[in-house]
């Protein structure tokens, strides 16, 4: 397929009834995904021309989101992946990886400070040798929930709110949520982001206990602690790919959305 003159990515269509209207997403292992209602709902049985005059529309769009992936893809892939002696990032810097046999009961991470660049000390024992990932994994996630929780308690009494739960979980589509009922969730990879992402996603998250929907009065909510919020809600998006893909392959990651309508 060719859009104003050159070659694009062929793309996967996905129905979905969940879906109201088309919209392309640039996911890190399918490439350029279109998303439309069922052939069944009026106006959706063959949408190919539709599809095809929105791509050309989006074609800036579609080109800049999948340069980004395949840069932060290939820096990915030249930090070594989960292996000795590769970076991986937390609390927002770049860590050593440093893997060794154990013969504990456990295996057991360890976070040492050095002076030019810090360290993650993984002692392996071997029945985890094949589970590296689920190792850090537990580690992050067991870390997510400290700094998380220390969080909450230093901005939901200054907003005058009480969150009923907190999970720790692994969305692919959002760092934080809250219900109505006062629920919330965080995604454990915050953890590895900057300390001043994760208190801008849990600030976030505390403000909709007070202020559902994104307003001007819910923004101006989150902005009395944290001015500087929109600099980390970018940040974020710039290095979602980085997040979701620090325990995988370098081809995993978070898709990147566009809607029509």
């Amino acid at each position: 397929m060719r859009i104003g003159g050159s070659a694009v990515p062929p793309y996967v269509l996905r129905r979905s009834a969940r879906s109201r209207r088309l919209r392309i997403t640039i996911d890190p292992e399918h490439g350029l995904v279109v998303t439309v209602p069922p052939a069944t709902r009026r106006g959706w049985a063959h949408p190919e021309g539709m599809i095809e005059d929105f791509l050309r529309s989006r074609e800036a769009w579609i080109r800049r989101h999948l340069e980004r992936q395949g840069r932060q893809q290939a820096e990915l892939a030249a930090r070594g992946g989960l292996a000795d002696g590769a970076s991986i990032r937390y609390r927002g810097e770049l860590h050593r990886l440093r893997i060794v046999a154990g013969t504990g009961r456990r295996s057991v991470v360890t976070r040492i400070g050095g002076d030019g660049e810090d360290e993650l000390h993984v002692t392996l024992i071997a029945r985890d040798r094949e589970r590296l990932d689920r190792v850090l994994e537990a580690w992050f996630r067991e870390r997510a929930r400290v700094v998380i929780d220390a969080e909450i308690a230093r901005h939901a009494a200054a907003l005058s709110v009480t969150p009923r739960t907190v999970a720790i979980r692994d969305p692919r589509s959002r760092w934080g949520s809250a219900s109505r009922e006062g629920r919330l969730m965080f995604s454990w990879r915050l953890v590895l982001a900057p300390p001043e992402a994760l208190e801008t996603v849990v600030v976030h998250e505390l403000a909709h206990l007070r202020v559902f929907g994104h307003g001007p009065r819910f923004w101006a909510v989150v902005a009395s602690r944290r001015p500087d919020h929109l600099v980390w809600r970018r940040w974020l998006r710039s290095h979602s790919l980085e997040l979701h893909g620090a325990l995988a392959s370098p081809t995993g990651g978070r898709a990147t959305e566009a809607s029509a309508g």
